[in-house]
């Protein structure tokens, strides 16, 4: 065994995960995968966001067909062994696994990158393959047909995070190509490869109709329905995770829906809801609901996308921090270059890397975790104008509320619709109601805010529920050339405040809630606000 070549890591990886309290068989993918092996589909390119599962499928797979490791006991009884061919495959091939991600901290340009990995592969070639002989200077790729010429042997190649190298600061333009023609000579028309299976964030480079990497069949989330099932959590797994976490937590302190609110929000091509898998784990572990999304550089900062035209996008961002879908037109572009200048490429792009989800032609912010992120982004860039001037003015719209200042609220959304003159023209409710959401975006951190409700005898069109029971619900009603007094009335006279009573729906009872109307006129450009206290 060697660090590349049937690597024992790969088996004591799985195996944690395989005996975790969370743990999901996914082993159905390796059904799939045999099927591939020896036939011309069989260079398979899974890409998925960070944190969805793509590094453990990985490593299933490496133990699973590693030839060198005995990894039966941990497979027998899974779904892969009702397989028929379970047998046959399992422990049957040289298992090539490589980690690009994975750098060493001395590690400064492309030329030490690459030397590494190719240095490693060749002694590990060496050790287990002594009766070849191996030309003195040859290259990965002689040593590996050589090895086939001599053996017969063939080999599965487990590469994951492909696309790591597009990450890395040192790597230049030129770098990339010369990564690829490395990936294509590995790999490409090579008869020692049964099966090339690899994963990442990125969609392979299609710059040109000669691609390097065209012999790879790609999945993506957004366009492809094949082996969606086999990352994230679907709702059916979820469900039975979280029948196992009431078995074990002795205080249960989250509810199944609200694990949606916070973790859901993605989809598989043919629209089944999928969860982000870790957050999911983490919470269910912490028994507690939070915002686990965790950085690792700049492609996980949100800011990262928008920065080259954060004009084009400001207000997509305004619409879709209150809930709100914008459309789009989902672009796919090469790996080689992140230079994102266009509305549609920037959005695109976020789809691919987890931030926004898409669906039907339409971008959205999934759940509240992501929420949460693009809160922290819009208080902290200067560079989004009023959307972020208005974020940080939310703490005091709360405050105002919470004690009925009505005229400090109107002025605030005064100011910033005569001063920034923001694309929402106030055409209608929705127009006002995105503005209002920024302008209580701080809330979130002390209410699960929900828009249109359903509620007593209609829909009220914000509900704010508190986290903690010492605090006031809230109960918010917009109007455009209408009064915000009549916006108080329909909320008194259609029973809004009934959510609070504690026998509509499954939440914390609220005895005291805050009812606020705002309206806008378009004539006259006024913003006007009422506020009244009720008891439920």
């Amino acid at each position: 065994m060697g660090l590349y070549l049937d690597s024992s890591d790969s088996l004591t990886l799985y195996k944690k995960i395989r005996d975790s309290k969370w743990y999901i068989d996914k082993t159905e993918i390796l059904s799939e995968l045999i099927d591939r092996i020896g036939t011309t589909e069989n260079y398979i390119c899974v890409t998925r966001p960070r944190r969805f599962g793509k590094t453990v499928a990985a490593n299933m797979i490496a133990a699973y067909f590693s030839q060198n490791l005995d990894s039966k006991a941990i497979f027998d009884g899974s779904k892969i062994s009702e397989n028929p061919n379970y047998d046959k495959f399992i422990n049957s091939y040289h298992v090539i696994s490589i980690d690009f991600s994975k750098i060493d901290d001395m590690c400064q340009n492309y030329d030490q990158y690459i030397s590494t990995i190719k240095d490693i592969l060749v002694n590990d070639l060496y050790n287990a393959f002594p009766e070849v002989q191996f030309r003195e200077g040859s290259s990965v790729v002689e040593d590996l047909r050589k090895i086939f010429d001599c053996t017969g042997t063939q080999f599965v190649f487990v590469l994951d995070e492909w696309d790591a190298v597009f990450h890395m600061s040192f790597i230049g333009a030129e770098d990339r190509a010369r990564y690829l023609l490395f990936l294509r000579n590995l790999l490409k028309d090579q008869a020692y490869v049964a099966l090339a299976y690899m994963t990442g964030i990125l969609p392979i480079a299609k710059y040109s109709s000669g691609s390097e990497l065209n012999m790879f069949l790609e999945y993506t989330m957004a366009l492809e329905e094949r082996f969606s099932k086999y990352f994230g959590f679907l709702q059916n797994e979820v469900d039975e995770l979280y029948r196992r976490y009431l078995k074990l937590e002795s205080n249960p302190r989250i509810a199944l829906e609200d694990l949606g609110k916070w973790y859901d929000g993605y989809h598989t091509f043919a629209g089944d809801r999928v969860y982000n898998p870790r957050s999911v784990v983490v919470a269910l572990t912490n028994n507690n609901l939070g915002n686990y999304w965790t950085s690792a550089g700049p492609y996980d900062e949100i800011f990262y996308y928008i920065k080259n035209n954060v004009n084009g996008v400001k207000d997509d961002l305004a619409r879709m921090i209150t809930g709100d879908k914008v459309r789009c037109e989902a672009k796919e572009y090469a790996a080689t270059s992140m230079n994102l200048k266009t509305r549609d490429e920037i959005l695109s792009a976020m789809v691919v890397y987890g931030f926004l989800s898409y669906a039907d032609g339409f971008v959205m912010i999934p759940n509240q975790e992501l929420m949460g992120q693009f809160a922290d982004m819009l208080e902290k860039e200067e560079s989004l104008g009023y959307v972020h001037r208005l974020a940080l003015e939310s703490e005091k719209v709360l405050e105002a509320t919470l004690t009925g200042e009505e005229n400090t609220i109107a002025q605030i959304l005064e100011e910033f619709h005569d001063t920034e003159a923001p694309i929402l023209m106030y055409n209608n409710e929705s127009d006002l109601s995105a503005i209002v959401n920024l302008a209580y975006l701080s809330a979130r951190d002390r209410y699960d805010v929900q828009r249109e409700d359903k509620s007593g005898k209609g829909f009220v069109d914000f509900i704010f529920y508190p986290r903690r029971k010492e605090e006031l619900g809230i109960i918010l009603e917009l109007k455009v050339d209408d009064s915000a007094d009549n916006a108080l009335k329909q909320i008194k006279d259609k029973n809004y405040v009934q959510r609070f009573k504690g026998k509509v729906a499954d939440r914390q009872e609220v005895k005291e809630v805050v009812l606020v109307g705002i309206s806008y006129d378009k004539f006259s450009k006024k913003h006007t606000c009422r506020i009244e206290m009720e008891y439920v």
